[in-house]
């Protein structure tokens, strides 16, 4: 893959990463008016609460990745993986530009 087209992935990437990070504060919006002890409100913000704390905990996981991939990139292995060093094809990466192992790779991984 070119260096630029990489670039150009791996900043958007960085861009909806970020953005999901600044949108996974939950916000109480019921107002001074609900009542804080009702059952029903508490278990609905422990929902969100936790809901939205594993959501940052997985876009914290993605921005890790991008920053693996962003390394490689100025190292000159992007686009190959980290495993065997194969190459990884340009479809993977345009849908996945923080991809580290090619498909098959990953499948063997998660089996």
């Amino acid at each position: 893959m070119d260096a630029e087209r990489a670039r150009e992935l791996l900043q958007r990437e960085r861009e909806r990463i970020e953005r999901g990070l600044r949108g996974a504060r939950h916000v109480d919006d019921a107002g001074e008016e609900a009542d804080e002890y009702d059952p029903a409100n508490l278990a609905s913000d422990l929902y969100q609460d936790e809901f939205d704390a594993s959501r940052a905990e997985d876009l914290r996981d993605q921005l890790a990745a991008l920053e693996r991939a962003e390394a490689r990139l100025e190292a000159g292995t992007y686009g190959l993986s980290i495993e065997s060093g194969e190459q990884i094809p340009d479809a993977r990466l345009e849908a996945r530009p923080t991809a580290e192992l090619t498909a098959e790779e990953e499948r063997r991984l998660r089996r």
